[in-house]
C-alpha cells in the first residue's frame, strides 16, 4: 500500500508542472481571438519559473509521512508522535519536491512595441529571441497567456 501511495504521490507531482513553450495552447485557447503587436526585442535575460507553492506536494507528502510515521512502533503515544512528526517532515519534503520538478527555465523579454509602449513577457525557453529582432506579441483577449512570436 506504501508503494502504491508513493507511485501515485510521484506522478501527480510530476504533472504539477505547467508546460509554457511558445507553441504550446490550452484547449480552451483554441479559437481565442488575439491583439497582435509588433516590436522589438530589447533586452533578453534567462529566467526560472517556479511554483508558486507546493500545496499539492505538502499534502501528499504529509499524508505519506504520517502513514508511514504511524508504523515505526506498536505503542499507540509513539505511533501518535511518529505519525505527527512523518506528516510535517512529509509536507516539507512533498512542497520541496513538487518545487524542484515544476520549475523550469524560461526566458524575460523586454519588448519595445511600435506603439512606443514598453512591455515585459516572460516565456518558457523553447524558443529563444534576440535583441534588436522583431517579433509579434500575442496577447488574448479571453484571458489565455500572452506570448512572443516570431516575426
Amino acid at each position: 500500500m506504501k508503494k502504491f501511495l508513493i507511485l501515485v504521490i510521484s506522478f501527480t507531482l510530476a504533472a504539477c508542472g505547467a508546460n509554457l513553450n511558445v507553441d504550446r495552447y490550452e484547449t480552451s485557447g483554441a479559437g481565442t481571438v488575439n491583439t497582435v503587436s509588433e516590436g522589438v526585442i530589447i533586452n533578453v535575460r534567462p529566467v526560472t519559473i517556479a511554483t508558486e507553492n507546493g500545496d499539492v506536494g505538502q499534502l501528499a507528502g504529509g499524508i505519506v509521512g504520517g502513514v508511514a510515521g504511524s508504523m515505526v512502533s506498536d505503542n499507540t503515544l509513539v505511533q501518535t508522535i511518529g505519525a505527527v512528526g512523518g506528516a510535517v517532515l512529509g509536507g516539507y519534503v512533498g512542497g520541496k519536491t513538487q518545487e524542484g520538478l515544476s520549475s523550469q527555465r524560461g526566458m524575460e523579454y523586454i519588448v519595445k512595441l511600435d506603439s512606443g509602449r514598453t512591455i515585459t513577457l516572460t516565456q518558457g525557453d523553447d524558443v529563444v529571441f534576440s535583441v534588436g529582432q522583431s517579433v509579434y506579441v500575442l496577447d488574448a483577449d479571453s484571458g489565455e497567456r500572452a506570448r512572443i512570436i516570431a516575426k
